[in-house]
């Protein structure tokens, strides 16, 4: 005879075996690695509470993606629940190094993604567009494209309209906008590094090392320039947090919002992206170093050096950038 009440075990070894099966999509685990470096950038201790809100506010996209990375990292025992809801920080997360997987070839949304960036960019996109007009336009499936208007809100790109369709958020797009905020840019993040108290958690430096290593050494492809722009993105804001000063980092991720979409289609080639890299990784070594004075003054020649690149198109000469550093802070 059958009783009345439900099994149990036998629920939960059904919701078991279907997370086992759901696995974690591009976006959250990108989420994953981004929630690791706030634990190590805000110097976070277990136990500390990791709120949905603000994480989603300091990752630049909505709650619900945050708390799917949650979950994901919780099964891998980096974060644990709390007994009355929400999430906190679990020992095994400071031990943590490198946590996001080798990206997969592209795929159709990646290359759909690319392609409306590019062509938004070019003003060939109204501000406003349907699906439909997606579809017909790039020939793809209506799957597809929800997937990519997806991903397109939750870096604040694309804004879903009241009723029908979706309207495209400001960026920086013309020469003046890309000259102030180059200029903006060039004011708050070499500042930043010389800030009283200055201090990058433990792992950070190595991790974002690794990144770079791992991006110079990936075949280019025209989809990596997503990778390599939320790579970019991650150093800037991870070394202004550095500062601990609230308002210089809200202030670098509303630019890293307002730059993202027309970065995502990189015009340089991939020279100019070894050439970062590699700028990049100077200032990591004087940062390792604690020479803060040496890795602004470097920053400031980094920033010039893009900024000349983006808005009139002149490739500097990059390589000088090591020799320029003592007369700089001289």
């Amino acid at each position: 005879m059958q009783s009345g009440k439900p099994n149990v075990f036998c629920h939960s070894m059904k919701q078991k075996s279907l997370a086992r099966r759901i696995a974690p999509s591009r976006l959250q685990n990108e989420l994953r690695a981004g929630i690791l470096a706030v634990i190590r950038a805000d110097l976070l201790e277990p136990g500390a509470r990791l709120g949905e809100v603000a994480l989603a506010e300091r990752l630049q996209v909505s709650r619900t993606p945050v708390r799917a990375a949650l979950v994901h990292l919780a099964r891998r025992g980096l974060v644990r629940p709390g007994k009355r809801g929400g999430y906190f920080v679990a020992e095994a997360a400071l031990a943590a190094r490198k946590t996001t997987p080798r990206q997969p070839g592209p795929t159709d949304a990646d290359r759909l993604f690319l392609a409306i960036a590019r062509d938004r960019r070019a003003g060939k996109l109204l501000e406003e567009v349907s699906e439909g007009d997606l579809i017909r336009r790039y020939d793809v499936t209506r799957a597809t494209v929800q997937q990519v208007l997806v991903r397109l809100s939750e870096v604040t790109a694309v804004q879903r309209k009241p009723g029908h369709g979706w309207r495209f958020l400001p960026t920086i797009s013309d020469p003046k906008a890309r000259a102030e905020s180059y200029r903006l840019r060039r004011i708050i993040e070499p500042a930043a590094l010389l800030e009283p108290g200055y201090r990058l958690a433990p792992g950070w430096i190595e991790d974002m090392r690794e990144r770079h290593q791992d991006m110079l050494a990936t075949p280019w492809s025209e989809t990596t320039s997503i990778a390599l722009y939320e790579m970019n993105a991650q150093f800037h804001e991870g070394l202004v947090a550095g500062a601990h000063n609230r308002y210089l980092l809200v202030a670098i991720q509303q630019q890293n919002r307002l730059r993202r979409f027309s970065n995502y289609d990189w015009t340089h080639g991939h020279e100019r992206v070894v050439v970062s890299c590699r700028e990049h990784l100077q200032i990591l070594d004087r940062l390792e170093t604690e020479d803060r004075e040496s890795a602004a003054a470097l920053m400031r020649q980094h920033l010039d050096a893009a900024a000349k690149l983006a808005i009139h198109g002149v490739v500097p000469g990059s390589s000088l950038i090591g020799r320029r550093v003592r007369a700089a802070i001289t």
